[in-house]
C-alpha cells in the first residue's frame, strides 16, 4: 500500500494512532492542561501567520538543509523529547532514534523516557540530544551528565519549564497511573487494542530506566507526579550556570518565552534558545508559543529552537519565517508510530518533506530561512 494514498496529514496519523492506543495512552499523548486552551492557540496563533508569494522568478531548486551545532540536517526538524515514549508505543524510543538518525535528523532523548541512554545513544550514531530534568542531587546530576556523554549524546536540553507538576486533567481521567500498573480499568482498556497489548506483552511493563538508579524506595505522590518529578528541582540561574560548567557541549535550554531570559541566557553562555509553552501541557494562560519568535529572535544572536502546534511543513516555515531556526515535534513522531509502526518515522520525514518542498515552492524561494521577515500575522 502507498501510504501516501492513506496517510497525507498528521492528522490522519493522528485518527489512525488513537484507534490503535488505550485511552489512557491517547490521554497522555494527547493532552495539554486546564481547558486546553493554551494547546488551541498554539494552533489558532500559527494558522494567523500568513504570507504573500511573491511571483515570476522560474524555477527554484529548493534546498531543505539547516546547520546546527556544527551538523548539517537535510531537513529543518527533529524529534523533541517526550516523557514515557515506550509506553505510547513499546520500542518508541529505539526506531525513532534509529529513524531520525537515518536520516541524518537530531533525536533527543527525555529522561523520563522509557530507554536509558546506555541503550539509545548507540543507536543516535553519537549525535543525539539529552533532555535533562534538572536532579536536585549533584552527585545525581553529574552522574546522570556522565552517562549521556558515555552514551555518546552531544546535545545538552535543559528543559525550564516544569517547576511543578501540570494537573493535565484528561490525562488523570484516562486512568495512567505513576507508576503504571495493570488495574481493572487499564486491562479492559489494554483488550480493546490488541497490536498495542501484544507488543506491550512482549516488552515488559514501562517504567522510567534513567532514574531506576536513583529512585530507591521513593514513590509518587499523586498521578501525574512521577518519580521524575521527586528527583528534580526547579532550576535558577545559579543552576544554569553550574550545567555550563559541567556540560562541555552544546547547551540548550527549552521552554524559553521572554525576550529578557533569551538575551540572560546569551550572556551566560548558553549555545542556543528553544522556544515553547510545553505543547499547552503545563500552564493554561499562556499565548501561542509562535507569538514569542519575533521578540525572542530579536533579543539574540543564538540559535532558536520552536516547538508547540506543529502539524505540517506550512507550520515550520511559519515559525522559521518568525524567526526560528530549527523546529522539533513531539507528539506527530508518536502518532505516527502508534499508527503504522515501524514504517511510520520514515514516512512522516517523507510527508514533511513533500509539504515543505511543496510550500516553498509556493512562496517561490529556494531555502526556508529566505522567507525570514516575510509573513504578515493575521488578526
Amino acid at each position: 500500500m502507498d501510504l501516501h494514498s492513506r496517510y497525507l496529514t498528521i492528522a490522519d496519523l493522528r485518527r489512525a494512532a488513537r484507534r490503535r492506543v488505550p485511552h489512557f495512552a491517547w490521554a497522555y499523548l494527547d493532552s495539554a492542561t486546564g481547558t486546553e486552551a493554551s494547546a488551541c492557540r498554539n494552533r489558532t496563533a500559527l494558522d494567523n501567520v500568513l504570507f504573500t508569494p511573491s511571483i515570476l522568478h522560474g524555477e527554484v531548486t529548493p534546498d531543505l538543509s539547516v546547520e546546527l551545532f556544527g551538523q548539517t540536517h537535510p531537513l529543518p526538524f527533529g524529534v523533541a523529547p517526550v516523557g514515557q515514549s515506550g509506553l505510547l508505543w513499546p520500542g518508541a524510543e529505539r526506531l525513532l532514534a534509529q529513524e531520525a538518525t537515518k536520516a541524518g535528523l537530531p533525536y533527543a532523548l527525555s529522561t523520563v523516557a522509557n530507554a536509558t541512554p546506555e541503550e539509545i545513544g548507540p543507536e543516535t550514531g553519537g549525535k543525539g540530544w539529552f533532555q535533562l530534568y534538572p536532579p536536585r542531587d549533584v552527585d545525581m546530576r553529574r552522574d546522570m551528565l556522565a552517562r549521556a556523554k558515555a552514551s555518546g549524546f552531544k546535545v545538552l536540553v535543559l528543559t525550564v519549564d516544569v517547576p511543578v507538576a501540570s494537573r493535565r486533567e484528561k490525562q488523570v481521567k484516562g486512568g495512567l497511573v505513576q507508576p503504571p500498573r495493570i488495574t481493572p480499568r487499564i486491562a479492559l482498556q489494554c483488550a480493546m487494542r490488541p497490536a498495542w497489548s501484544l507488543a506491550r506483552m512482549r516488552a515488559g511493563m514501562p517504567r522510567m530506566k534513567t532514574l531506576d538508579k536513583y529512585s530507591q524506595d521513593n514513590a509518587p505522590r499523586d498521578p501525574t507526579a512521577h518519580i521524575g518529578y521527586l528527583l528534580r528541582t526547579a532550576p535558577d540561574w545559579d543552576y544554569l550556570r553550574w550545567l555550563r560548567d559541567a556540560w562541555d557541549g552544546p547547551l540548550v535550554v527549552k521552554g524559553v518565552l521572554r525576550p529578557d531570559d533569551a538575551a540572560r541566557m546569551q550572556d551566560e553562555g548558553v549555545d542556543a534558545i528553544w522556544v515553547s509553552n510545553h505543547g499547552g501541557r503545563q500552564f493554561d494562560g499562556v499565548p501561542g508559543s509562535v507569538e514569542y519568535l519575533p521578540g525572542v529572535r530579536a533579543a539574540t544572536t543564538l540559535p532558536v529552537i520552536f516547538d508547540s502546534g506543529i502539524e505540517g511543513g506550512l507550520d515550520m516555515l511559519r515559525a522559521i519565517a518568525l524567526g526560528a531556526d530549527f523546529v522539533m515535534m513531539g507528539r506527530a513522531w508518536h502518532y505516527a508510530v502508534c499508527a503504522l509502526g515501524d514504517r511510520g518515522p520514515a514516512h512522516l520525514i517523507d510527508m514533511l518533506r513533500r509539504d515543505l518542498v511543496a510550500c516553498i515552492g509556493q512562496l517561490d524561494v529556494a531555502r526556508p530561512a529566505d522567507l525570514r521577515g516575510q509573513a504578515v500575522t493575521a488578526g
